[in-house]
């Protein structure tokens, strides 16, 4: 029987791909503690061998009138992103996916009242809440060659979703996940609070100091429930999703929450710990946390 042997809230910002050169100059001669974290997390998880597929829940892919699960035998190619291109240009990436664990998550969507489609695609968009992360927790040695032996998917997130459709993805991977056998890490790639200062100040506000983030109050929001996320209060991140929708987390939390799905939801009590500090991305808030699979289950 598979299981999810490990999981993670993660940034993806722009910034983590930029030479440290750069990362210094935006924040003021420091770096940013994202990828210093990023480095910690691969040396103490992703370099293990005790687990066969990544599965990243990607809060930049919206679709719209079902969930999509990637189903590419492998995933290859120089991606560019249309929101940054000075910043992510032609970045390389090539990885074996696993077709059979992302059909799988989609014979499930009956049972949870949902909609999932497996796509293999080979002109698929890719997107760098997957690739930024892949880049650091995934590529080998060749920057164009990953780990043969180390699959990796995406999900993506609906927007015409809410709270309970992204739980119900998660009730369907999880179900997958142990149907097929699979020992898997979860990513939630996303940030917390997401709104962006506008344009004329957003040069102001490059800095990773939490100060800049969008509002005291969203910031205030943020910390919170990071201080429940270590603590493993999931409960209570999902019985005030309400409040928290009120700052515009990205995506309407759903990378999370799909994960959370996966892991048991008010049940999970697994408490996380950070591999980053609390970050300002111009405006929007971001940090790195790990959740590691608790001795008797995630629900125990």
């Amino acid at each position: 029987m598979g299981q999810v042997v490990g999981a993670g809230l993660l940034a993806h910002v722009p910034t983590i791909v930029l030479p440290e050169v750069t990362r210094r100059e935006l924040n003021h001669g420091e770096d940013t503690t994202l990828v210093p974290g990023l480095k910690r997390l691969r040396a103490d998880v992703f370099d293990r061998d005790d687990y066969d597929t990544v599965v990243v829940l990607d809060s930049h892919w919206a679709t719209t009138v079902e969930f999509v699960t990637t189903a590419h035998d492998r995933r290859a190619g120089l991606y560019t992103s249309e929101e940054l291109p000075r910043g992510m240009s032609r970045m390389p990436y090539d990885f074996p996916g696993d077709p059979e664990l992302a059909r799988a998550v989609a014979d499930y969507a009956g049972k949870h009242g949902t909609y999932i489609t497996p796509i293999d695609d080979p002109y698929l968009p890719i997107y760098y809440a997957t690739v930024n992360l892949w880049t650091h927790l995934g590529v080998r040695d060749d920057p164009y060659l990953g780990d043969p032996g180390r699959k990796w998917i995406s999900i993506g997130v609906c927007q015409t979703a809410d709270t309970e459709d992204f739980l119900r993805l998660g009730r369907a991977l999880g179900d997958a996940i142990a149907a097929v056998d699979r020992r898997v890490l979860l990513i939630a790639s996303g940030a917390l609070s997401h709104t962006f200062w506008p344009l004329r100040v957003i040069r102001d506000h490059e800095a990773a100091g939490p100060e800049h983030i969008f509002t005291p109050e969203a910031r205030a929001a943020d910390e919170e429930r990071i201080g429940w996320l270590k603590a493993g209060d999931h409960a209570r991140v999902l019985d005030t999703m309400p409040e928290f929708l009120k700052f515009k987390p990205e995506a309407r939390f759903g990378h999370y929450l799909m994960m959370i799905g996966a892991l048991g939801e008010r049940a999970c009590t697994a408490p996380g710990r950070l591999y980053s500090e609390y970050e300002n991305s111009v405006g929007t808030g971001q940090v790195h946390i790990w959740f590691d699979r608790p001795e008797h289950g995630w629900t125990s």
